[in-house]
Parts: C-alpha cells; sequence; structure tokens
C-alpha cells in the first residue's frame, strides 16, 4: 500500500536532482543540444516544407542557446553571477527567439511574398475561418459548400475548432500582410497569457525550499523552447494560445482564483477541444473548495456562449465541421494520423476503430472514476491528473498528431511551479475571484 508513495518520492527526488543539476544549467544544456539535433534532423528528413524551413532556422537559434549555456558553466565557479537564474532567463529567451519568433517570421515574410509552401494547412483554414466570420456570421462551411469544392480543396473547407478560433484569422481578413499571418498573432497571444501566468506565480509564490524562480523557468521552458512547441508555433500555431491559457488557469486556481480560473479555461475552451478536459478536472477541484459552480460558469458558459450565435447562423456547418469530421465521418479524414496506439490499433485490427474506442473510453471512465472518488485538492494535481489524462488520450485516439504531445509536457513540466504558490486548505470556502 505504500509502495506507490515511496515510488512518486523518488521520481520526485530523482527529477529535482536531475533539474538543479549545475544550478540547472545541465538541463538547460541537454534541453538546447537535443532541440538544436532535432531541428537539424526535422530541417534534413522532413517530407513537409514548412518544417525543413523551421529546422534550418532553429537549429542555429538552439545551437546559440547551447553554446551561451556551456559559457555559463564555465564561468560559473568564477562568476557565480553569469550563471544565475537571470542569465538562464535571458538564455531562455534568445532560444524562444531563435527558434521560434525569428524562424515565424520568416515564414510569414516569405509567405507573404507568395511562397505557398510556408504554412502548415491549419493557418489557412483559422485564416479562411475568419474571413468567414466577418462576411457570414460563422467560421463554418456547411456539408453541401464543402461537397461543392474541388476534391483537393475539401479538406481546407473544415474548421475542426471552437468558433473563438476563428478571431485569429481576422487581421488577414482585414489586411493581406505577413503581420497578419495568424501564426503572428498566436505567437502574441501566447506571449501575453504566459507572461501574466508566471507573474501571477511569482507574485503569489510563498517563501520555500525549491527555487521557486527556477521552477517557474523550467515550466515556461517547456511551453516555449521545447521543439514541439517552437516548430508548431512556427509553422501552425493554433495549438500555443490554448495551452498557455490552460496553463494560466491552473495558475490562477494555485493562487486561489476559482471564479479566473474558470475563465481561463473557458476562453480556451471556446478555441478548441483540447481545453475541455481541462475544464472538467478544474471544476472537480473548484468543487473540493466549495467554488465549483464559480469555475464552471466560466469553464462551461464562455464555450457555450461562443457556440450559440453559430448554431443561430448554421447549426448544420457546426455539427459537420466540429463534431463529423474529427469523428471520421467527414467527405474527407483527418489528416492527424500519427502511428501511436490508437492509430495502430484503429488500422491494423479488425473492427479496430470500435476496439480503439472502447479503449479510449475506458481510460477515461478509469479517470472520471478516480475524480468522483479522490478529486484534486492542489492545482499541481490538477495539472498531473490533466497532464497524465490528455496523454494517454492523445495516445489512445485513432486520430491523433506527434504534435499534440504538447499539451501533457507542458502540463506536466508546469505542476512543479504550481506547488510554490500558496493555496487554503481545501475544507476552507474560497471567497476571492
Amino acid at each position: 500500500m505504500t509502495a506507490t508513495p515511496h515510488r512518486t518520492t523518488r521520481s520526485r527526488r530523482r527529477w529535482q536532482a536531475l533539474d538543479s543539476a549545475a544550478g540547472g544549467l545541465a538541463l538547460d544544456l541537454g534541453l538546447y543540444a537535443v532541440s538544436a539535433l532535432f531541428a537539424a534532423v526535422t530541417a534534413a528528413t522532413s517530407t513537409l516544407p514548412p518544417h525543413r524551413a523551421w529546422g534550418a532556422i532553429a537549429a542555429v537559434g538552439y545551437l546559440a542557446a547551447a553554446l551561451a549555456v556551456t559559457g555559463q558553466l564555465l564561468l560559473r565557479w568564477r562568476r557565480p553571477d553569469a550563471a544565475g537564474l537571470s542569465a538562464r532567463v535571458a538564455v531562455t529567451a534568445l532560444a524562444w527567439a531563435g527558434a521560434t519568433l525569428l524562424p515565424l517570421a520568416v515564414l510569414s515574410i516569405q509567405r507573404a511574398a507568395g511562397r505557398t509552401d510556408r504554412a502548415q494547412e491549419e493557418v489557412l483554414v483559422v485564416e479562411h475561418a475568419g474571413a468567414r466570420l466577418a462576411e457570414q456570421g460563422s467560421p463554418y462551411l456547411g456539408h453541401d459548400a464543402i461537397a461543392a469544392l474541388p476534391p483537393a480543396e475539401q479538406l481546407l473547407g473544415y474548421t475542426p475548432y471552437q468558433p473563438g478560433m476563428a478571431l485569429f484569422g481576422l487581421p488577414r481578413a482585414a489586411v493581406d500582410a505577413w503581420w497578419t499571418d495568424s501564426r503572428v498573432w498566436f505567437a502574441l497571444a501566447t506571449a501575453l497569457v504566459l507572461a501574466l501566468a508566471v507573474g501571477t506565480l511569482r507574485a503569489r509564490s510563498a517563501p520555500a525550499p525549491g527555487r521557486p524562480d527556477a521552477a517557474v523557468l523550467r515550466g515556461v521552458q517547456a511551453a516555449t523552447v521545447l521543439p514541439v512547441c517552437a516548430l508548431t508555433l512556427a509553422t501552425g500555431g493554433d495549438d500555443l494560445p490554448v495551452l498557455a491559457l490552460c496553463l494560466l488557469a491552473l495558475t490562477l486556481a494555485a493562487a486561489d482564483r476559482p471564479g479566473r480560473a474558470g475563465i481561463a479555461v473557458g476562453v480556451a475552451g471556446a478555441l478548441k477541444l483540447f481545453a475541455w478536459p481541462v475544464a472538467i478536472v478544474l471544476i472537480c477541484w473548484a468543487a473540493t473548495r466549495r467554488a465549483g459552480v464559480r469555475t464552471a460558469l466560466g469553464a462551461v458558459g464562455l464555450p457555450v456562449a461562443a457556440l450559440v450565435p453559430t448554431l443561430l447562423v448554421d447549426r448544420d456547418a457546426l455539427v459537420e465541421n466540429v463534431l463529423r469530421f474529427p469523428l471520421g465521418h467527414g467527405l474527407v479524414t483527418s489528416p492527424a494520423q500519427s502511428p501511436f496506439p490508437g492509430h495502430l490499433i484503429a488500422t491494423l485490427l479488425p473492427a479496430g476503430r470500435v476496439l480503439a474506442a472502447a479503449v479510449l473510453v475506458a481510460v477515461g471512465l478509469a479517470i472520471a472514476v478516480r475524480l468522483v472518488r479522490r478529486p484534486p485538492r492542489t492545482a499541481a494535481a490538477t495539472a498531473l491528473i490533466c497532464g497524465y489524462g490528455l496523454l494517454a488520450a492523445i495516445l489512445l485516439m485513432p486520430s491523433t498528431r506527434f504534435g499534440y504531445l504538447l499539451y501533457p509536457l507542458a502540463l506536466l513540466v508546469w505542476a512543479p511551479a504550481l506547488t510554490l504558490a500558496p493555496t487554503r486548505a481545501a475544507e476552507a470556502p474560497v471567497t476571492t475571484g
């Protein structure tokens, strides 16, 4: 009965030892060096032109960051300030600029100059959705309208996002320029939301062992410079604002702001369905603090409110894009076909899709039972449940992408920073927003 807690404690200690080795610089160096290798391999081998272009630029950015950390390690004993937290933050900013922002800007400028191979399909989908929202009041095309498109264009006719995502396409609908590329606005939103999350954590952190600012920095690295995040933002980008809002929601939960946490995750849910599981777990956390209704008002109310105008304009188009297409019942199939277990089960075994769906439902029910019997009582526990739950879902979904792993990875690395913000006892009523 006590083996599991002991194993958890040992794992946590191992992670803390690795994370703090050489003042955090050892893991920094490993992160940037491996990322540089990943980017170089992507540039040389990827079959997707935007990915190759990202890799060619990002490899240099990561290499520069790795060299900077190497210099910090060499100077660490003579000048501790050169290897302190402020210096690590500066290198992280350098890495994000070189591996994400610079490739994003280059790809956006080249695309505006006429290159049609400088953005993934989701960029076009979001911008088309923004144009339709501005012109028709709905970001979606109906079944008949998609069927009327040439076969090669039908995939881009689908918008498998919540209505709020179309807002990022409005700048392009107004002005055709590099800075109206939806990725630019994804990046701005991500940076602003993460800055708010970091500011909230630092303002609410209690004096405690564990170098709280270092834990926050590690969480920021996971959400920004990790290759799966950097590549996604530079070439597609729609997942990063959703991730940042989920991290902000968990941060607000750690800061005893259940109402605001509900609003943050509700905004994320109005953009993409991936935020909805996080909203459910957050509501369970809030219920242990007698704030479940307050959290649910934002977490559920905002996504529902975003759906209402679209339902009034064209209900069938909403169902076609948000439900039928992701479930494999659209006119074309989703390109999300990474070879994870769920996809392999669905494609290689008899009645594979039914079997994969059954396994996914079983895992979902197991998580639901856990939430009912032992709901999370801290924001960190909430983040861990969200991270492991999304990891299981991504691995078991019949249609999924490698890039979706950015959600569980960032959530799991963000969790230690949440333990450093003070929270009231779970039994006490919460009176703040």
